[in-house]
């Protein structure tokens, strides 16, 4: 993952061009009936349950939008909500508060979504040594919400983007003639370019593994889309020598087979691809 101020500055991009996309020239609906020194406070409802996330987030919303307005939190992230439950309190302008309102729930709703079915999957593997991935299959443009939320929830981030690890799936060593002929030509160009980045290369079968292991220098191999047995097999043939991650199609109903077959990692895109979101108001009190 890339470091912590770069993941910031990813925050602040999204909030700066969320802004930008809502509010443009003005909330004129808030400017035509609401005088600019008129102060007011909200709640943060919910009218649902699971896992809440984007309350930090909501935070710097709110700063970005008015430097005065004032936040109580009574619900921090990664705790259970239900229904009826207030998470905090904002104070400060009415038209600030209505300014930020669409932002705050969009990103809160779809977070807290996030963070509900990631915590479902990690209880999933209580008891294992596997920990659950994201992927790179999230909204364009607010990636790094989607991945803190997975975070929040209690899994694990996978790489950030394109630029901050290798992944040599079968497209790359197809393209690149071969297992063997991708690994040589990226760790030639990691050298010649002087990068540091981890090697994950994708398995599509037992045969492929073997050819992985013996290139050596990377960090991780992906299972992708083996039944059980074969995972089994794959997870003994590699044995200390690298990580493993399991991916392809795992659920809920599957994702406890593929952990005891004593993978390291599961990565799925269900995380960030197919959740409801969680249902949040903002109200006025």
């Amino acid at each position: 993952m890339i470091s912590e101020a770069q993941f910031q500055h990813e925050i602040e991009l999204i909030i700066a061009n969320a802004i930008r996309e809502d509010v443009g020239d003005g909330d004129h609906s808030s400017l035509a009936c609401i005088p600019p020194t008129a102060m007011g406070k909200a709640k943060l409802l919910v009218k649902d349950e699971g896992i809440i996330a984007g309350v930090d987030f909501a935070k710097q919303v709110f700063a970005h939008v008015d430097a005065e307005m004032q936040v109580e939190t009574l619900i921090e992230d990664g705790s259970k909500v239900k229904y009826g439950d207030i998470v905090f309190y904002v104070t400060g302008r009415s038209q600030s508060i209505l300014k930020a309102e669409r932002l705050v729930l969009n990103a809160m709703q779809r977070m807290s979504a996030i963070a509900t079915k990631t915590n479902a999957y990690v209880h999933l593997l209580e008891g294992t040594k596997t920990k659950i991935l994201d992927t790179r299959k999230t909204t364009p443009g607010i990636r790094a919400l989607e991945k803190w939320a997975v975070k929040i929830g209690g899994g694990e981030n996978h790489r950030f983007a394109l630029y901050d690890m290798i992944m040599l799936k079968d497209n790359h060593i197809d393209f690149a003639g071969g297992i063997t002929k991708a690994i040589q030509k990226t760790q030639h160009y990691l050298k010649e370019t002087e990068r540091n980045l981890k090697i994950i290369v994708e398995a599509r079968n037992l045969k492929e593994i073997e050819e992985i292991l013996q290139c050596k220098g990377v960090h991780r191999i992906l299972i992708d889309n083996f039944n059980y047995d074969d995972t089994r097999k794959a997870v003994t043939m590699i044995g200390d020598q690298c990580q493993t991650e399991s991916s392809g199609g795992i659920n809920e109903k599957t994702i406890r087979k593929y952990a005891e077959c004593g993978v390291d990692y599961i990565s799925s895109g269900a995380l960030t691809h197919s959740v409801h979101n969680m249902d949040l108001s903002l109200k006025a009190v």
